[in-house]
Formats: structure tokens, sequence, C-alpha cells
């Protein structure tokens, strides 16, 4: 009798455990669920602007299709025009016309016909008078970013035309101070201003005081709308930037699609909405000399001061190749981060440093929070699929927060160095990291992990091998290997 007890309770003790297994798995699938549910309400609410059906072209208002001629006035014409006129579309016809800063106004879709090129000049003299802007998160007078609209709704940039920044390492590029980008001993560049405009955010100098421009070396981004709302950038092929390419700063209601971003200077990040709410950015590929897509919330007191997170915000369908992270969060994060979702995604190439890099340090403080990624197909990449960076910069006074973190059916080919690397502080370890579903070949080191709670690995597998409790668990354990 009591051999069949003890039977019959070996039958039943497995299929407890698949029962509790199941509930589980049930249980991470709903709450997964739930999550893209929120994304999906986040989606209703980020509507394009439209416009007037009236076009107002730049040539009937001065522009010179002789890229050798300054055309900025006549677009400026066009664009007041525009805007006093009800809205309606600013057309680049074909050719190329050369411009320094334009400013877009309210109800104005800046439209690039089939051949239109917009030329930006290297004059800095264009770029003045210096506006309001945000240069690193740091806010700051400097010059006009090439394109920029402060306190405006309802603009537009759109259609299959080439923005082309203008510059190499000749041009703009050189002032980072670094030789593979021009720069050679002797030759200005922006380290001091760099500097003195950190010195001013700790300071808490007033904005107006805080002058650059001439002199300071501060390379301007190529778009940016400044507190402004009900912005659509689309179809438009963007090369050659400055700095950063499309930075929407203070804004909501932002739509990025089917934009190609191909440049590979210092900084040239692809798109980095910062302390905005309510982004999408669909169907664009990325090509770049820095991050593709970089998340931020404003550096340091500027960031905390002004207190706005950057919050729901959608990617998707995009492609990734160059660039030191496919879909980044920071490292000018200080206003904090939540609600991201980014899905469907293909990245693919051995100078791709991360697949999804989030970089912070308590010099900047902030909360990164309900950060959810799924269905990412990568080739290759260079150091790490997952990284949580607590050491990004230098430590100060203001510990960050990482925590909520869920990455599902990620599909890695041929990994770098690291599959998943947590660098975090003892006092705030990353928390509730969950990867589901997922599969990574090809790495070096399978986990890297030192202070982490509540991380999870259900259904991984790394280079062959299903990633156990006991494995997450040596990984913190284990001697912490440099990167």
């Amino acid at each position: 009798m009591k051999q069949v007890r003890n039977l019959i309770l070996t039958a039943i003790l497995p299929m407890g455990l698949l029962v509790g297994c199941g509930e589980t798995q049930n249980k991470q699938v709903q709450e997964t669920d739930k999550a893209w549910q929120i994304a999906d309400s986040i989606r209703a609410l980020i509507v394009a602007p439209t416009f007037a059906e009236k076009d107002f072209v730049i040539t009937e208002y001065g522009a010179d299709v002789d890229s050798t001629v300054l055309s900025t006035k006549a677009i400026h014409a066009a664009i007041e025009a525009c805007h006093q006129g009800g809205g309606g579309r600013v057309v680049v016809p074909k050719g190329t016309f050369l411009t320094g800063a334009i400013h877009l106004k309210s109800n104005v879709n800046l439209h690039l016909e089939d051949g239109a090129k917009l030329l930006f000049s290297r004059d800095v003299a264009d770029y003045k008078p210096l506006v309001k802007t945000r240069w690193e998160g740091m806010e700051c007078m400097n010059y006009s970013p090439l394109i920029y609209a402060y306190g405006q709704e309802n603009i537009a940039i759109t259609g299959n035309g080439v923005l082309d920044g203008n510059a190499n390492n000749k041009h703009w590029w050189p002032w980072k101070a670094k030789k593979e980008h021009g720069w050679v001993e002797g030759m200005d560049n922006q380290l001091a201003a760099v500097k003195k405009l950190t010195q001013e955010v700790k300071d808490r100098v007033p904005v107006e005081e805080r002058i650059h421009g001439d002199g300071s070396f501060l390379r301007p981004p190529f778009i940016q709308p400044y507190n402004s709302s009900n912005i659509l950038i689309a179809d438009v092929k963007i090369i050659n930037a400055p700095f950063w390419n499309i930075n929407p700063v203070l804004c909501e209601n932002v739509t990025v699609r089917n934009v190609s971003v191909v440049t590979h200077g210092p900084n040239n990040d692809g798109c980095n909405p910062e302390s905005s709410k309510n982004v999408l950015i669909t169907d664009c590929y990325f090509d770049t000399g820095d991050d593709c897509i970089a998340i931020k919330s404003g550096r340091n007191e500027d960031g905390r001061e002004i207190g706005r997170p950057a919050e729901n915000h959608i990617i998707e369908n995009c492609e990734m190749k160059d660039g030191h992270g496919g879909i980044v969060l920071g490292s000018e994060i200080s206003g904090g981060a939540k609600n991201i979702f980014a899905q469907n995604l293909k990245m693919d190439s051995p100078e791709l440093d991360r697949i999804l890099r989030i970089k912070t340090s308590s010099l900047r403080g902030g909360i990164i929070e309900d950060i959810y990624v799924r269905n990412i197909e990568v080739g290759t990449y260079k150091e790490a699929a997952v990284l949580v960076d607590m050491y990004y910069e230098n430590p100060g006074d203001f510990m960050p927060t990482v925590r909520n973190i869920t990455v599902e059916n990620l599909n890695v080919k041929q990994g770098g160095k690291f599959g998943v690397l947590i660098n975090a502080y003892e006092e705030s370890p990353a928390e509730n990291l969950k990867i589901i579903n997922s599969n990574i070949e090809g790495v070096d080191v399978p986990i890297q992990a030192n202070y982490t709670k509540g991380m999870k690995f259900e259904n991984v597998t790394i280079n062959g091998k299903l990633v156990s409790e006991e494995d997450v668990q040596s990984s913190s354990e284990a001697e912490f290997e440099t990167f």
C-alpha cells in the first residue's frame, strides 16, 4: 500500500510542478499583454497634424536653385506667408537650395518634393541670432538648430527629399576634438565650453545668461522643435548632421515616420526625444555615428529642476545598422523615463555596440521604469544585447533608479562580448529585469551582473543553454569583468 501511495505521489508531483510552471507563465503573459494594452492606449493619443491644402513654393519667394546662393530669406518669407495665411505646405521643389537656419511656425508643413535637397550653410553667421536651445540636455543660448521651432503647434517636415547638414571632417565635426573626425592639436574645440556650460547649470545661472555661440564651438542639432506640440517628421532622408539629428525637446504628440538617417559624425544620434510625451517613431532606418534612438530628459540640475520625464514612447518597425546603441535611455536622463515601448525591430551590424542600452549614474539621478521591448531580430552586435550601466558618468549625490524592464522575443544570431550586462550600484540594484522567450547565440560572456533585484529569465537560451536560476545567481558571484 505504501508503495502504491509513493507511486501516486511520484505521478502527482511533476503534474503539480507543471501546473505551477504554467500558472507562472500565464501570469507573465497576462502582465506583458496588459503592458502592451497600455501601449495601444498611448498610440491612440498620438495623432499626426494635418494642414490646409495650400502650397507656398519657395522659388516664388525668391529661392535660388543655384546651390551657391543662400535662399534663407526666401524660405523664411514663404514660411511667414504660409503661417499668416492659415497654414499649408511650404514646398521645396526639385533642386538643391542652400540655406541657413530655418524656423518653423504653427500650421506650416515644410515639404520637400522628389529630387529636392536643402543644403545647410557651413557659416556660423547663418545660425544667428542665438536661440534658447538644449545642448546635451543643458539649456543655453547657442547657435540655432538647423531646423528649429519654439512654442509652435501643428508643424511638419515631410516629403521624399534630402536634408543635408553639410558637415564633415573639415566642417563642424572637428569641434568635437576627436582626431578621427578631423581635429588636430591646436584646433578650436568644444571642451572648454562644455565644462563652462556644465558649471553654469550647476550654479543655476539663468538660461538667458548662459551665452554660447561664437567661441564656444557647440555644434547645433539638426532638427529641434522646442516646447512645441503636434509634430510630424516623415519620409525625408537626413545626412551629414553637425550633431544630434532629430531632437524634440519638451514636446508633446510627436510622430517620426519613415525617416532615413545616415550620418557617421561624432554625436550623430538618430532620434533623441527629450523630456517629451506621446512620441511615435515608426518605420525608420538608422545608420549613425552614435545612438540610433536615445530617449532623454535633461542633464543633472536642468533635468531635475524642470522635472519633465520622457514618457509614453512607442518605437516600432525600425531598422538599425551602425550605432552605439539601438534603443537607448540616457545618459541625459535626470528627469526620468517611463512607459517606453519598442517592438518589431531589426538590428544587424558589427559596428552596433548594444541592442537595449540604459546609461545613467548618480550624477544624473532620475527614475527609469516600465520599459517593454519585444520581437527584436538581431544579426550581430559588438558589446551587449541588454546593458544597464549606472557608471556611465562620474558619481554624484543623486542615486538613479532602474526598474521594471521586460525584454521578450529577442533573437540574436551572433552576439558580441556579453549577452546581458548589468553594472549597478549596491545601494540601487537594477530591479525586475525580465527576459522572456529569447535566444542569444555566439556571446563570450552569457550574463554578467553585479547588483540586481528580482531579475528573471524565462525560457531563455544563451549559447544553446537554457538559462537557470543557478546561472543567474552565479553571474552575480563571479568576478566582475570590466568593459
